[in-house]
């Protein structure tokens, strides 16, 4: 029998609050039979629903909470009104106290982010953790980071990106040596800026047996799937995010305004609605739905604001599955033989110097 696993919810988080959140655990519960969940919010808000679902009721902890962060709250409020009393902090400390092993909240991400880096830590060796997000591709799925942790990074932060999102794809994809490139403006060595291109020399240089180091990619590598893994610093990552999920809607609306134009394309559309249906979901940023913030002790992820119920199942799974496979360790491990190389590549160059 598989071991059952916890999850901690914050209900209060997202565009449509528990409503999503229950749904969502309801239908995770369906493919995941072996989750129980620990729930956070406030009980006026959240029992109606949580009774609506009896299921997701009875392999529940329901927790009272007298403070919800609104979406707009800058962090450091966040912080200050929400430490120790608010649901989303409370469904974070759920991972230090060992009474969950995920964590899931469609809230406010500036808050998500610090309050899981003040309550957790960062793991050893991570200076910043990033956020890091599944992205489809024509060849499948490729893990991106960071989409928006943090704007401006050096090189060796660079280089941590590379080895937790490698860690990532090796725990979700099943790859043995996932392919790792640098997201630059062009894929010459030459090209770019200091902090990419020096990252890109340590990466070539360490050669690591879990990572296969790919060099530059570009933009329009990220939807082909050039490779596994695409690394890039928080504020050219959430533009591409956001550029993507911005031209699947602007596809959505040429091709919902093609096929209402003449009775032909009505009829046509007909025939082609399944198809049309498979392209929505699977350009629709809400189903693609979880983000993980890489490098915590502890796995935190942020679901999609607008999601809906089958959008924060998916987030929900993606945790598990990350949880079942251990994210943690592989990071843990992966971060540990980069630290050996660097090592072992400064013995060899004092060694030639002398």
């Amino acid at each position: 029998m598989t071991k059952d696993l916890t999850i901690s919810l914050d209900a209060m988080g997202g565009d449509h609050g528990p409503e999503t959140v229950i749904s969502g655990a309801d239908i995770a519960l369906l493919r995941r039979p072996n989750l129980k969940f620990e729930i956070y919010g406030d009980e006026a808000t959240v029992m109606p629903v949580l009774n609506r679902f009896p299921k997701v009721k009875a392999v529940s902890n329901f927790y009272h909470c007298e403070v919800s962060i609104a979406m707009d709250d800058k962090p450091s409020k966040a912080l200050k009104s929400g430490r120790g009393k608010s649901g989303m902090w409370r469904a974070i400390e759920a991972i230090k106290k060992n009474e969950a092993s995920v964590c899931i909240s469609a809230g406010n991400t500036g808050a998500l982010m610090a309050m899981s880096k003040f309550c957790l830590r960062t793991q050893p060796s991570i200076t910043r953790p990033a956020m890091a997000a599944i992205w489809p591709t024509l060849s499948g799925e490729s893990v991106v980071l960071d989409v928006g942790a943090n704007v401006g990074v050096d090189a060796d932060q660079l280089v941590e990106f590379a080895v937790m999102g490698a860690a990532m794809a090796r725990a979700l994809m099943d790859f043995d040596r996932p392919s790792v490139g640098l997201l630059n403006i062009g894929v010459e060595e030459v090209k770019g800026v200091e902090a990419v291109k020096e990252a890109g020399r340590l990466l070539r240089e360490a050669n690591m047996q879990n990572m296969k180091y790919h060099g530059f990619v570009e933009g329009d590598d990220l939807g082909k799937g050039t490779v596994d893994v695409v690394v890039t610093e928080g504020f050219a990552g959430n533009i591409a995010l956001k550029t993507a999920e911005g031209t699947a809607k602007q596809i959505g609306e040429y091709l919902k305004a093609a096929m209402s134009r003449t009775l032909l394309a009505k009829i046509g559309y007909v025939f082609a609605k399944g198809a049309f249906k498979q392209l929505r979901e699977k350009m629709d940023p809400r189903k693609i739905n979880g983000a993980v913030l890489l490098g915590l002790n502890g796995i935190v992820i942020k679901s999609h604001g607008g999601t809906d119920g089958e959008g924060f199942a998916s987030a929900i799974e993606l945790g598990y599955d990350m949880a079942v496979n251990e994210l943690l360790s592989k990071i843990e491990t992966d971060l540990d033989e980069f630290a050996d190389i660097c090592i072992r590549l400064e013995q060899e160059k004092d060694n030639i110097v002398t």
